[in-house]
């Protein structure tokens, strides 16, 4: 297992760890420690899931960089989901939206300066949910992640512990017609969109 800090020297390692066929990193965010790997690694996602015992149904969120990284996915936003991702991201929120096939896509722009370096150097979206067993509290610290999930991850990157009062980002689901749905609060609270939607 590789142990990183967050100085800027260690963006091209990962970079390149990332790119290796299967390979899952823990990071943190400005929120919680999470599990990261290449969003488009079917091997890599599946390790996460092994993890973290999580069930197959549950997607993982898509970290990027910017909304226009989500152009190249194949992603268009309702409007609402423009102006919610207008006034929070970068920061503690997870947006879930149509993928125009038929079913939902969830991203999230962290707030995190490293991650933020990480993603613009990768230059690829990253598949990342939280560093825990499904259904347990969130890890704070990359010891407390560590003792939480089933196994290793192949590499760590070391933010030091994060405040107690930190909580995983709110999620939301936002249809095609622009009404919304909370699906996990958390930091972003409903009272804060209903005020950024105001006017549409």
């Amino acid at each position: 297992m590789n142990e990183f800090s967050t100085s800027s020297s260690s963006i091209a390692p990962l970079c390149r760890i990332l790119s290796e066929k299967g390979s899952v990193v823990l990071i943190p965010t400005e929120t919680v420690y999470g599990l990261g790997c290449d969003a488009t690694d079917p091997v890599a996602t599946g390790k996460i899931y092994d993890l973290k015992k999580r069930a197959d149904n549950k997607p993982l969120a898509i970290f990027v960089r910017h909304v226009r990284m989500l152009d190249g996915m194949g992603i268009r936003l309702p409007k609402a989901a423009e102006k919610i991702a207008d006034a929070f991201c970068p920061g503690p929120i997870t947006l879930v939206v149509p993928d125009g096939r038929g079913s939902t896509f969830g991203f999230r722009i962290p707030d995190h300066p490293f991650v933020l370096e990480l993603l613009e150097q990768y230059g690829r979206p990253l598949a990342v949910t939280s560093a825990n067993l499904s259904g347990e509290p969130a890890a704070l610290s990359v010891k407390e992640a560590l003792a939480s999930i089933q196994g290793e991850p192949d590499a760590v990157v070391d933010g030091g512990a994060l405040p107690a009062d930190s909580k995983a980002s709110t999620v939301i689901m936002v249809f095609e017609d622009s009404s919304f749905k909370i699906l996990r609060p958390g930091p972003v609270t409903e009272d804060d969109i209903r005020k950024a939607l105001a006017g549409l």
